[in-house]
């Protein structure tokens, strides 16, 4: 078992997830640490939620190995390929409306293969 002065802190109240590189948020990181794990937990995954949306589902991708910008841009394609809103929450893209399939077929042909996660 590790030591204390060894621990590194992963999740912060101010914050939310940590990077542990270099200690900032995830979202802000831009060191290896975060480029290697992936940034979600190695695989991508097109899933489907409504938790917290009062009953309405959202698509989200989570697990791209993408930063700022770059993650941007790439929820701007994908919600015009689906013709609905969405938004970039956490280092996950949130498209509103059921669209697995699409977003799955989309993220293939640009060389990102996900799998198809929830119910």
């Amino acid at each position: 078992m590790a030591d204390k002065k060894d621990a590194v802190p992963v999740y912060s109240t101010e914050l939310g997830r940590l990077c542990p590189g270099c200690g900032k948020a995830k979202t802000a990181c831009v060191c290896r640490a975060a480029a290697a794990s992936g940034g979600g937990g190695g695989a991508i995954r097109v899933s489907r939620e409504t938790k917290g949306r009062k009953g309405k589902g959202v698509t989200v991708i989570s697990g791209l190995p993408l930063r700022g910008d770059a993650l941007e841009q790439l929820a701007s394609e994908l919600k015009k390929r689906c013709g609905c809103g969405g938004t970039v929450k956490e280092g996950r893209i949130e498209i509103q409306g059921e669209h697995r399939d699409l977003l799955l077929q989309e993220l293939a042909r640009r060389g990102l293969h996900g799998k198809r996660g929830g119910s």
